[in-house]
């Protein structure tokens, strides 16, 4: 196939293809695509033959395709729609990714192991806290400052040994003070569900968290994507106070979207703090 041949969908990515159309169009405002907006107007951002006049595309395709149904797909039309909803680089290569576009490639299968190398690396990057995620956000490894800095995570098992269902469920004394860096977390999590849709892993996961915490469930219904990138995050550490970082992350060559986490402190006092909680043992809670 080539990229300007159509394909078909399994029916996990038209459902999920589906929500996130319909949340996407339902942010885009009116009059910033030239639509007028009458007095009566009800429907939150564009109707669905806004959407498929202003793409070039048929009312019917549009509406079934934002129903989930079984219908052709291509970068063309796809291109179009994404135009109309504003959709930036990442969110259009999460829409191909729903659509199973031709040419929009596929991770390789690996095996989801660290090399002996990264761990060599985590060891040494302290007393920089650094640990490695998968594409899920477990935990898969830290080094000793992170032990310190976050025990509510190292000390947890199970699905619990998770970034976002530690952060979602814990009260605000462990969260970052960031308010914002929650949601880029989700983000960054649906980016990466594409590929992953209808794994039992997966699916059971996103379905018990949203079950069990409000604050993802909202964050997961809005429906962004976004890639990695640097981060300025800040943490209460009992009892030596606040610590601010500056967060970068990794990917490891030849593993299952494996990344390396490394924060580094943003002043010499944040460095001081952070070897203060080291010296007593790490952060307390209680």
């Amino acid at each position: 196939m080539t990229e300007h041949e159509t394909t078909r969908t399994k029916p996990a990515h038209r459902r999920e293809l589906a929500r996130f159309l319909r949340a996407h169009r339902e942010q885009v405002s009116p009059h910033v695509v030239g639509v007028p907006v009458g007095p009566r107007r009800r429907t939150p951002g564009l109707r669905r033959e806004e959407v498929a006049q202003l793409a070039g595309v048929g009312l019917t395709w549009y509406t079934w395709l934002e129903q989930g149904r079984q219908i052709n797909v291509s970068t063309q039309v796809l291109d179009a729609v994404a135009r109309v909803l504003g959709l930036g680089a990442a969110e259009r290569w999460h829409l191909y990714r729903l659509a199973q576009v031709p040419g929009v490639p596929m991770p390789p299968q690996m095996p989801e192991e660290i090399p002996t190398d990264a761990i060599q690396v985590l060891d040494q990057l302290d007393p920089n806290p650094a640990c490695v995620y998968n594409a899920r956000y477990d935990l898969i490894a830290n080094n000793e400052t992170y032990a310190c800095m976050f025990p509510w995570i190292v000390s947890a098992d199970g699905i619990e040994r998770n970034v976002l269902w530690r952060v979602a469920v814990a009260g605000e004394d462990v969260r970052p003070i960031n308010p914002e860096l929650f949601g880029r977390l989700v983000a960054n999590l649906r980016l990466r569900y594409a590929e992953h849709i209808g794994e039992p892993g997966w699916e059971s996961f996103i379905e018990e968290l949203s079950r069990t915490s409000a604050l993802f469930r909202d964050a997961w219904a809005r429906q962004e994507v976004s890639r990695p990138g640097p981060q300025f995050k800040q943490f209460r550490c009992p009892p030596v106070g606040l610590i601010r970082l500056n967060t970068l992350s990794y990917s490891i060559d030849g593993t299952a979207d494996l990344r390396m986490i490394v924060h580094v402190p943003e002043t010499s006092a944040d460095a001081g703090r952070m070897q203060q909680l080291r010296d007593l043992g790490g952060a307390s809670f209680d």
